[in-house]
């Protein structure tokens, strides 16, 4: 067990206000660019003041003799959490789910900037909340994750879904095998195999256009559905392997028949596996999961 104290590690991701001055250098050229398209400068600048007052306020909570760290979305992938970090994450819910595929363990505290704008399903939390929570012993729940493990050993993990297919969602090619037994080579837009987290999300506005298709697990079931997104029926493809469930120890495989398809996880484009003509990528159960407060 460590003996260092606990670091609080802050993640956020840029607001609107910082992405448009990074593009148009002031805020008299961001205010006309917004302007042009029937928006008002001052809603995004209100919720830039809102993100700033909660990252302020979270640092003021972290207690004296606590570590401090804070990482960007962006630079998530080349940041090294360790074990003893309690993770808070400021902004909407998408960002718990962002930071969830590189930990192993640490509790995850979301902290909404803006009650009222956004669902607040993971980020739970006010501002005001945080200085007791990291002063209180943390109570968190699990959450199941999703994990695509390719033949040459590369891994990943997703909170709410992974995503097998072209890097430009167009047509890809592979044969899909299915726990049990059961063999289709496919032409389609896409695999999409999502957790009871992330049900909500892309996985159900594909559910929404599939009458038959099974319920989708709980958050914390162990338990995955999965979806072929626009299967193309064809002579030497088929569309009866278009969705279904995943207990615990099963898995789909899916080995590729195009030159090159893309792996990720939660809508990060960024941080992708490849896949070659003939390699083969499992995706099943997580052996980890997200602890979240």
């Amino acid at each position: 067990m460590s003996t260092l104290t606990p670091r609080v590690v802050v993640v956020s991701r840029r607001s609107e206000l910082d992405e448009l001055l990074a593009r148009h250098g002031t805020r008299g050229a961001a205010a006309f660019f917004l302007k042009q398209r029937g928006r008002d400068l001052d809603d995004v600048s209100q919720r830039h003041a809102e993100l700033q007052a909660a990252l302020t306020a979270v640092g003021a909570a972290v207690p004296t003799d606590w570590r401090r760290g804070h990482v960007e979305r962006a630079d998530l992938p080349r940041f090294l959490f360790a074990p003893e970090d309690v993770v808070v994450a400021v902004g909407q819910d998408g960002l718990v789910a962002n930071v969830a595929k590189y930990l192993d363990g640490q509790p995850v505290l979301g902290v909404d900037p803006s009650p009222g704008r956004n669902p607040g399903v993971l980020v739970r939390h006010r501002p005001e909340a945080v200085a007791g929570l990291l002063r209180s012993r943390l109570s968190a729940e699990d959450r199941t994750m999703v994990v695509a493990e390719l033949d040459d050993g590369q891994e990943l993990c997703g909170l709410n879904e992974i995503y097998v297919g072209h890097s430009g969602h167009q047509s890809a090619r592979y044969v899909l095998s299915t726990p049990d037994g059961h063999r289709e080579r496919q032409s389609s837009s896409g695999l999409i195999v999502g957790t009871g987290t992330g049900a909500t999300g892309w996985c159900a506005s594909i559910a929404l256009t599939r009458a038959s298709a099974p319920a989708a697990p709980a958050p914390e079931e162990s338990s995955l559905c999965w979806y072929v997104r626009e299967a193309w029926p064809s002579p030497a493809t088929g569309v009866s392997l278009v969705a279904g469930l995943l207990t615990d120890r099963a898995s789909l495989e899916l080995t590729s028949e195009s030159e090159r398809l893309v792996v990720f996880a939660d809508g990060l484009e960024s941080d992708a596996l490849e896949l070659s003509w003939g390699q083969r990528v499992r995706i099943g159960v997580a052996a980890r999961r997200l602890h979240l407060v």
